[in-house]
């Protein structure tokens, strides 16, 4: 039986120190950047969705369904993954965030292969130096976990996942992966990188 995996790109939260700019639409390289997580993640999973909690009909636009939080007040990125796996009929969900361009093309494959070895319930992104908590693959059924969590009143993604038998992923041979943009100036320094990375693949 062959193992299904939808994906979801959390774009809801609110940017405060992109001076209020929605991210996932930010552009980036002459494109949102929202568009580069899409590249990289659609040839991994089933069906995407996306979390917006504002611009839904922009977003729509990418051709994916999209959902916003059916918790209200903007609670942070648990808020979008309890929504998406309400959400989904597969047998696994992929988060990752709007505003990482660089997400491995193997992303997927690696961490549900060391998941499943370890039948753990979710697995972790790490860089190699530090986890990742916001790209994680997890099984839709922790959603009665974490919705428990989240109104008790908590927030941070890691004390969530430490209560789980979950795996750590290393992407340490991808250093860029996970690099992120939460100011103008990581923009300008992400953009810098996507030029470099295609430039290499055209040396290859």
């Amino acid at each position: 039986m062959t193992t299904t995996i939808d994906a979801v790109i959390l774009a809801g939260g609110m940017a405060r120190r992109m001076g209020g700019d929605d991210k996932g639409l930010v552009e980036l390289d002459s494109q949102a950047m929202i568009k580069h997580t899409i590249d990289r993640i659609q040839p991994q999973v089933k069906g995407i969705l996306i979390n917006a909690n504002r611009n839904q009909k922009v977003y729509s636009e990418f051709g994916f369904k999209v959902i916003s939080d059916q918790d209200s007040g903007y609670l942070g990125p648990l808020a979008g993954m309890i929504t998406a796996m309400s959400h989904t009929n597969a047998d696994y969900l992929m988060v990752v965030p709007c505003d990482c361009p660089l997400l491995p093309l193997d992303l997927v494959a690696r961490m549900l292969t060391q998941l499943e070895s370890a039948d753990a319930e979710l697995a972790v992104a790490s860089d190699g130096k530090r986890e990742q908590p916001v790209v994680m693959l997890l099984k839709p059924s922790l959603r009665t976990s974490m919705k428990a969590f989240l109104d008790g009143g908590e927030r941070k993604i890691y004390f969530w996942y430490a209560k789980h038998h979950y795996v750590v992923t290393e992407f340490s041979d991808q250093p860029n992966a996970f690099i992120n943009v939460n100011t103008p100036e990581q923009k300008q320094q992400l953009s810098e990188a996507i030029t470099n990375e295609k430039n290499n693949q055209r040396c290859k």
